[in-house]
């Protein structure tokens, strides 16, 4: 999946909490929110306020928090397992392990293969 594809995704699916997600959705969509999380701070930092980075967390909120319970479906876990970024440091370390982990094979409980069948795709 492309970087443009995974933003195109994750926002058409603002609060969608069903399904699967691959790793380059979650990882691509991550890395564009933090990108806009950066010119947000810049453009605060030109104007001295602190409006544009608050409005950018906030937009991005829901469908981040989406994508990651996707992105736990995708591994065979509950969504309810994004709570425990609510443990202090031991919580986001396990977190991250989960997102990093590759995905099941074919189905599972949650929907079909995000990946299709296609093994020999770069960053999947």
């Amino acid at each position: 999946m492309s970087f443009m594809d995974a933003v195109k995704t994750c926002l058409s699916k603002y609060v969608d909490f069903s399904g699967r997600a691959r790793r380059s959705e979650y990882w691509f969509f991550y890395l564009f929110t933090f990108l806009v999380g950066i010119v947000g701070a810049i453009i605060d930092g030109v104007l001295g306020t602190g409006f544009f980075n608050l409005i950018a967390t906030l937009a991005f909120l829901l469908p981040s928090i989406a994508a990651g319970v996707r992105r736990l479906h995708d591994t065979d876990r509950s969504g309810w397992w994004f709570l425990i970024i609510l443990v202090p440091i031991v919580g986001a370390i396990v977190l991250l392990v989960f997102f990093v982990m590759d995905g099941t094979k074919g189905e599972n409980r949650f929907g079909p293969d995000p990946k299709g069948g296609n093994e020999a795709e770069v960053f999947s």
